[in-house]
């Protein structure tokens, strides 16, 4: 044995342990993190995620040689320590954050693409179809890149735009140069302040405008690959759509859609009530490629080949059959990826496959910490806003958790005796009893952050429903791909059909079961930080100090139900207002196209009713001209009518105007008019009545606020109109013995001031079907 080997950090002494700090007296801490030095590394992509983080706190965009400073200066910071001491350790560190923080600023740079400014109705749009996405119940959401827009210039036009065909006639496919005549808006902003922003998702893809047709395209020719990557796109996109056909030729329906979706990753065809049966039983992620499906088809690949040729034993005896094995499963994680369309999802899963086969090549462990961030950096370096992608967190949260626990149980037990057919099928199930908890557990913060959700029996359905996909539907899957070139995939897709069913079985039932979701109130950031910092802290260190962690998360667990609630919600439209009732849930004043704003306020809150179940308007009081309530001795006043306006102004706390507000309307402490809805987007009201004030308090929160100014939440400078100072009408005094003359109404201004096509205050086009526009501003999510 070598000098020193198996001796402790304290009895080598502080020497051996950060050169440089023997001579001053090395600190118990310093001891500790020497203990920890071999976990270092998986602190890397933790620094350079905080990096990524502080760029999008920012409340405005940085210079691109701001956004470099940081690097800079830790860089030399790190020049002046000697290193493998503490100090140089800690530089490194803020190396890594510098650099985070650079790499995000620039890729903005890199994907900057206009971004329609205002809505654009009934305007023809050409451009070459790169992706089909079938949607229910009818037509077809089309990507069309470099599009040319009727009265757009080319310099304002978007490099990418989404639309929602309407028609069931729809038969445009990837490559095809269509036409369409089609109303298109901005991507949508957040519906409440805090609330997803689909903008900054849609930013990073270049897609620049949204919006809906219900006529069929005209396609007028298609597009003659003059490279090898539109070659390589436009190939796999017909083979895409060549598997869709025989899948659904095969089964027909929605088991055929569900096995199109976990082969090719198009989940359009699935309907509301089979996602969210998934959704409610904790099985969605099923339906997503995602690493479990990766790792089954990879996996089963790896398997099957190492079978055959340790079958062999001239074979089996002379050649490295695991390494011939880890690199035909990489082979097939490509093909995988390839047909799956390359999903953001899909693309993660695969690098982590990567690099458990790589692992394998170079005989290095497959299953270790250290796979898992090398794979975080690797993506955040290439995508570093997937790290506000809540897919990435609850993934990265959920694999990490998963081999640390493996890590820890490994040393417990000794696996080395081969266990008893009985106790193998025991050990199966509680394998997936137990990493099913320990998933729940590790995703259970960015569950609550971000969907206000959690699925109480989630374990009982994966028990059900893993094994199915495990030995039934995903190895099905991957015989029916096997057998496609033969005619004979029917054979694996008959199979997978009843895999699918028991799975949609599993979901449904355990879904429908009383408290199957729990409905969890938006938290405060600063309680999902020390949750996510706790949970970090404890996975990835080896010792004692590891138990810090729990204490944090603890913290985060106690500061989580101090998130205050707003008391007046109101769209950035201004079609929506929810006041607070008595019994601290929001009460809406019912109206068309509301229903997705509304039903993110509801998930925000942690409210288990429906839109329509909110939109009673009970806390209201209403006449033909508007709306008014009270919110702890607040009046809340809705004007929908000029007429409305003179007494709301002198009497109201908070007023809500569909036109820009009166100069005289001095009275109310809180006025938010239509160009403030235009550019700030919906408001979140705070009402407080203090002791020491018989008058309330109004403080605001808006989107502009959260957003900050930055590229994908920049609002374009509106024109200057001169608005004419609405007048109020004053009758003559009436003669002697005349009745009453009626209340004084205001004057509604006339028609051109009001605010026209190329001075719109609101944004996007509205469907007169509220559930046409939902699926499209969901989609980031």
């Amino acid at each position: 044995m070598r000098h020193g080997q198996g001796m402790s950090v304290e009895a080598r002494g502080p020497d051996v342990a950060f050169p440089g700090y023997a001579d001053h007296g090395m600190s118990r801490a310093a001891l500790l993190f020497e203990a920890e030095r071999q976990s270092f590394f998986l602190w890397a992509p933790v620094c350079l995620g905080a990096g990524i983080a502080a760029y999008f706190a920012l409340p405005m965009e940085p210079a691109l040689i701001v956004a470099f400073a940081p690097l800079a200066l830790a860089v030399i910071l790190r020049l002046t320590v000697r290193s493998g001491t503490l100090a140089a350790t800690l530089m490194m560190a803020l190396v890594l954050i510098g650099a985070g923080f650079g790499i995000a600023k620039l890729r903005v740079e890199a994907v900057r693409a206009p971004v329609l400014t205002k809505a654009l109705h009934s305007v023809e749009v050409s451009g070459t179809v790169t992706m089909v996405e079938a949607k229910l119940p009818r037509g077809q959401r089309l990507t069309i890149a470099n599009p040319k827009i009727a009265n757009l210039a080319a310099a304002d036009t978007p490099a990418v735009v989404r639309i929602r065909t309407m028609s069931s006639k729809t038969r445009a496919a990837p490559g095809d140069k269509i036409r369409i005549k089609a109303n298109l808006s901005p991507p949508a902003k957040p519906a409440l302040p805090g609330g997803f922003d689909y903008a900054r998702t849609a930013w990073f893809e270049s897609v620049g405008g949204v919006g809906y047709a219900f006529a069929a395209p005209t396609i007028e020719g298609h597009l003659d690959p003059n490279s090898i990557v539109q070659w390589y796109r436009r190939s796999i996109e017909n083979i895409r759509q060549a598997i869709a056909a025989r899948i659904r030729a095969a089964l027909p329906g929605e088991t055929g859609e569900i096995a199109l979706a976990l082969i090719t990753g198009e989940r359009g065809g699935i309907s509301a009530e089979t996602n969210n049966a998934f959704k409610n039983s904790g099985l969605f992620h099923i339906l997503s490629i995602s690493g479990l499906h990766m790792v089954i088809a990879a996996g089963a690949v790896f398997f099957s080949i190492r079978l055959i040729l340790a079958a062999i034993p001239r074979v089996a005896l002379t050649m490295p059959i695991k390494k011939i094995a880890a690199a035909l499963g990489i082979i097939s994680a490509v093909a995988y990826l390839a047909i799956s369309g390359g999903q953001f999802a899909t693309v993660r899963s695969a690098l982590m496959i990567f690099i458990i086969f790589g692992a394998m090549l170079i005989d290095r462990p497959a299953l270790a910490l250290r796979n898992v961030a090398l794979a975080a950096i690797l993506i955040l370096l290439a995508y570093p806003e997937s790290l506000l992608d809540a897919g990435f967190q609850m993934s990265f949260a959920a694999v990490t958790a998963l081999i640390a626990s493996h890590e820890f149980l490994s040393s417990l037990f000794n696996r080395e005796q081969k266990p008893h057919p009985v106790m193998r099928v025991v050990v199966f199930f509680g394998e997936i009893i137990a990493s099913t908890l320990i998933a729940s557990v590790a995703v259970a913060p960015f569950a609550a952050y971000n969907f206000h959700q959690s699925q109480q029996y989630a374990v009982l359905a994966n028990m059900i429903a893993i094994p199915i996909c495990n030995l039934i539907v995903m190895p099905a899957a991957l015989v029916a791909m096997v057998l496609m070139p033969f005619g004979l995939e029917w054979l694996g897709l008959k199979l997978m059909g009843w895999g699918i069913e028991g799975m949609t079985w599993c979901a449904n039932e355990v879904g429908a079961l009383p408290g199957a979701v729990g409905h969890i109130p938006a938290i405060p950031e600063l309680a999902f930080v020390l949750m996510l910092t706790g949970g970090i802290w404890f996975l990835l260190w080896q010792t004692r100090i590891r138990l810090l962690g729990v204490a944090l998360v603890g913290a985060g667990l106690l500061v989580a139900p101090w998130m205050p609630r707003p008391d007046v919600l109101v769209g950035q439209k201004g079609l929506l207002v929810a006041v607070r009732d008595d019994s601290g849930k929001l009460d809406a004043m019912p109206g068309k196209g509301t229903k997705y704003d509304l039903d993110r306020w509801l998930e925000y809150d942690g409210d288990s009713r429906t839109a329509r179940d909110a939109k009673t308007g009970e806390g209201f009081t209403c006449d033909a001209v508007g709306c008014i309530a009270h919110v702890k001795g607040a009046t809340v006043a809705v004007a929908r009518h000029p007429a409305a306006v003179t007494d709301d102004c002198l009497n109201a706390d908070v007023l809500v105007l569909d036109t820009p507000k009166p100069g005289n309307c001095a009275v109310p402490r809180t006025v938010v008019d239509v160009f403030d809805r235009w550019r700030n987007g919906a408001y979140a009201l705070y009402v407080d009545r203090g002791n020491d004030s018989p008058e309330p308090k109004i403080r605001l929160e808006t989107v502009a606020a959260h957003r900050g100014e930055r590229p994908w939440s920049e609002t374009p400078e509106r024109k200057q109109v001169v608005l004419p100072k609405p007048r109020i009408l004053q009758a003559p005094p009436p003669p002697a013995g005349a009745p009453a003359a009626e209340p004084a109404r205001t004057a509604e201004a006339e028609p051109e001031t009001r605010t026209s096509a190329d001075v719109d205050p609101g944004e996007g086009a509205e469907l007169e079907a509220e559930d046409l526009t939902e699926p499209d501003a969901e989609s980031g999510r």
